[in-house]
């Protein structure tokens, strides 16, 4: 098979990579960011399946497992995701000629969701939430409510990974299935291993306002001040806008020697991070469930999280600390109990760990998502038929 990287209207070269041959099998359009870690994901996972992947974008990136990668109005602005959409469908019915496929997967509600529902193409339409497109979007503005209401109403699934999304989700799309689909953890990749020597802390979240990793910096410079006989490490992986910053507040406290700004890294380097600390911390304002968090307990890890309902769907007193977010005494009254009792804090990392494999894995999740396209393209009962309220799993 051969993977094909291209820009709609540019005279940009064409990336052609061989990958073997595919099982012939359900053809799937997607429409989703492929510079994205999950979207890489999802569609390897589709095709390890049997499926054929095309690729639609405004972030060029390689996809390995799709056949094709087109960008569409290459960049980030909002006013696109609307003055594209005729190119859109004239890209789309260009693809559907020579790929036909089988239905359509939209990823991001409030823009590729968008594309997805409009592109014109008389198949079935899939949905997944994110978080933010459903959680907090819609409530900016009138017009991204009426954009999520359009999308959810011409959509024959739609799935999100945290309950309260779906229960967000019911709001707009009241009559059509919704499921819960976790991103899920790689549990043969992150795995539970011996922790560094000393006191090590995790954060996997991005370098943004959102991810408060402000505040995890004010906590663990505190947390060094208290414990200052003890080696301590904080670990900041995923990059992002507000490094500099963050670098000079590092310096301000005092703590640099005890910081490390790992930036984005690669699944094993990530696992390795992961796996040498002894919590991880992932205190954001506003969340759906996250994968970072699914990783780190996958991997045997207690956490600190903020509260919010996603993290409360996972994390208990059996697996760690909830803390209010950008609560600096209680995110450092947190670490100080992760480092004054261990041995507590080690059965909650075993607790994670089961809980991980028994109900967040990926692959168990992809087989769900599996039998979900299955259903959609083969329903018991014709599509005017099947509208009824919000299946909840």
């Amino acid at each position: 098979m051969t993977t094909k990287v291209s820009t709609v209207g540019k005279a940009n070269p064409v990336l052609e990579v061989d990958t073997g041959q595919v099982t012939e099998g359900m053809r799937i359009l997607f429409f989703a960011d492929a510079s994205s870690v999950h979207t890489r994901r999802w569609v390897a996972a589709v095709a390890e399946r049997g499926a054929r992947a095309v690729v639609i974008t405004r972030q060029p990136a390689e996809v390995p497992g799709a056949e094709e990668v087109i960008t569409v109005a290459p960049g980030s602005d909002k006013l696109s995701w609307f003055t594209a959409l005729p190119q859109v469908r004239r890209v789309a019915r260009e693809v559907a000629a020579r790929f036909q496929p089988d239905l359509v997967h939209g990823h991001y509600v409030t823009s590729y969701g968008l594309w997805a529902t409009a592109c014109g193409l008389r198949v079935p339409k899939v949905l997944t939430a994110w978080g933010s497109d459903i959680l907090v979007t819609p409530r900016q503005s009138r017009l991204m409510r009426m954009v999520v209401a359009w999308s959810m109403h011409h959509a024959d699934l739609v799935t999100a990974d945290s309950m309260d999304m779906i229960d967000e989700i019911a709001r707009y799309h009241p009559a059509g299935p919704c499921h819960q689909i976790l991103w899920g953890a790689d549990t043969d990749k992150f795995v539970p291993a011996t922790p560094a020597e000393g006191f090590e802390v995790v954060s996997l979240r991005t370098w943004e306002p959102n991810y408060n990793i402000d505040v995890i910096i004010d906590a663990f410079a505190r947390v060094v001040a208290e414990r200052p006989d003890t080696q301590m490490t904080l670990h900041l992986l995923g990059g992002g806008l507000q490094q500099a910053e963050l670098e000079q507040k590092v310096k301000h406290l005092g703590v640099q020697d005890h910081v490390q700004f790992h930036g984005r890294v690669g699944d094993a380097a990530m696992v390795a991070a992961i796996q040498r600390s002894r919590v991880s911390v992932s205190v954001p304002t506003s969340d759906a469930t996250s994968v970072s968090v699914l990783e780190s307990m996958a991997c045997g890890l207690p956490i600190i999280a903020s509260d919010l309902p996603a993290n409360r769907q996972w994390i208990d007193a059996q697996g760690g600390w909830i803390v209010t977010v950008r609560d600096v005494d209680a995110l450092t009254q947190a670490l100080l109990q992760a480092h004054d009792h261990p041995e507590q804090a080690a059965q909650m990392g075993q607790h994670n760990h089961a809980r991980i494999e028994r109900d967040a894995s990926r692959r168990g999740q992809m087989d769900a998502m599996w039998r979900l396209y299955q259903r959609v393209l083969h329903p018991l009962m014709p599509r005017l038929a099947r509208r009824r309220p919000a299946e909840r799993t």
